[in-house]
């Protein structure tokens, strides 16, 4: 892997604090992703399974982790199952884990190799009443092709169809959404390599440069600083593609007068960073540019403020929108009438910001959390308002990824990431 190695301490908490909520006389088991193919020969690279990763470390095909703290025997607590190695890898493909590996990166010490899962399953399963599978209940969650995991609940419930089955999946979304202080440095790596290379595109850009252009400048800082690459598709949107919110073509030219929206950041040890900056092409803000520009920054200034903890997503996006509202009223996007009026399913406000403002961020750019629970110190949350004008070909978002903390404002995880609009002119024009 490309990242610096990360304490196995990490790890074992993280696979205590499932453990703590496990039923009694159960078994957990967690499968690592495939390797996906493409055609022919070639395949997608891997991307571990981000729950296998987070209670184990372990960053590698064809592994799976067994947890069943009611064990009979120590050595049964915890199991990690991986493939063998040997020469043949070796050469071909590099070296695969070796059972002192596993356990330096896990911190779990009884390590088979895969094909010896079933018999000692087996086994496991006499002194068990319930198994967790760890099914995907994320709320924006769309599954159309057959998991690794998903293969395994199938085998298991025809296997063993006397267990009782339980979902590994609200233990996650809790646990996982409130980070670790060795996670959140993980996410600041993530959110640094991002600063260096926004800092990169700034001097760079000019008008006729091509959207593509700025994502290879992009993607060299990411990977000469450790990073895989983009923690999501990249999204470099000039002029009105702007107003496109998913625009990832990224194969338009920059025109002189435009801004460029880009949705672009890095990430680092699987660990997702989650930017958005809007900058001029022609290195300066028209004066309506300005305007709309610091309309938004105060829009995101004023909803980073109310992250904090015991604080509803859905009535903090109410709260957002209200002020959104005023400063759509105070650029004439809407009138008094537009709001008196408005339709209470769909706010006025909607017509020109029309996504949420925030979102769980870890692991996964949209990461684990229960949105009807209030929030908690430690998680991390987007902040990210925008305002889209098809009608003047422009769109413009704002986005920083900030920490809840125990009292007070968030912490701005990318505080030191240019914002205002005379730095980012400055730096543009160095």
């Amino acid at each position: 892997m490309k990242y610096h190695s990360i304490d196995a301490t990490l790890f074992v908490k993280n696979r205590s604090k499932f453990a703590a909520q496990m039923k009694p006389n159960s078994v957990a088991i967690f499968n690592s992703n495939d390797i996906y193919p493409v055609s022919a020969d070639s395949s997608l690279p891997f991307a571990q399974h981000r729950d296998i990763f987070y209670l184990s470390g372990i960053d590698q095909e064809e592994s799976i982790l067994l947890l069943f703290p009611d064990a009979p025997y120590e050595n049964q607590k915890e199991m990690l199952f991986l493939k063998e190695t040997n020469e043949h890898i070796a050469i071909w493909e590099g070296a695969k884990l070796n059972k002192e590996q596993a356990f330096a990166t896990s911190g779990i010490k009884t390590v088979h190799w895969l094909q010896n899962f079933e018999k000692v399953l087996a086994e496991l399963m006499t002194y068990s009443d319930t198994i967790y599978i760890n099914t995907n209940e994320h709320y924006r969650a769309v599954v159309e092709t057959e998991t690794r995991e998903a293969r395994f609940v199938k085998w298991w419930k025809e296997k063993y169809p006397a267990h009782s089955v339980a979902k590994s999946n609200p233990i996650l979304q809790r646990i996982r959404s409130v980070k670790e202080p060795e996670e959140i440095a993980l996410i600041q790596e993530a959110c640094n390599i991002t600063e260096k290379a926004f800092r990169r595109i700034l001097p760079f850009v000019k008008p006729g440069v091509m959207e593509y252009e700025i994502e290879a400048e992009m993607m060299h800082e990411f990977l000469r600083s450790r990073s895989k690459g983009f923690a999501y598709t990249p999204i470099i949107a000039s002029g009105n593609s702007a107003n496109v919110l998913h625009y990832i073509e990224n194969n338009k030219a920059c025109n002189a007068g435009e801004l460029i929206l880009m949705d672009t950041a890095a990430e680092y040890a699987n660990y997702s960073s989650d930017l958005t900056r809007t900058i001029p092409v022609s290195g300066r803000y028209s004066d309506r540019q300005k305007a709309v520009y610091n309309a938004v920054l105060r829009v995101k200034n004023e909803a980073t403020k109310m992250l904090t903890p015991g604080t509803l997503w859905k009535q903090y996006h109410i709260e957002v929108g209200k002020i959104m509202t005023s400063e759509l009223l105070g650029l004439g996007l809407l009138d008094k009438a537009d709001v008196q009026n408005e339709d209470p399913e769909w706010p006025a406000y909607k017509k020109y910001f029309m996504h949420g403002t925030s979102h769980h961020m870890g692991l996964d750019t949209h990461d684990y959390g229960i949105l009807t629970e209030p929030m908690q110190a430690n998680m991390v949350f987007t902040v990210e308002p925008g305002i889209y004008i098809p009608a003047e070909g422009f769109g413009i978002r704002i986005e920083d990824d900030v920490v809840i903390q125990a009292t007070g404002e968030p912490f701005n995880l990318m505080k030191n990431i240019p914002i205002e609009v005379d730095e980012i002119e400055s730096l543009m024009n160095a």
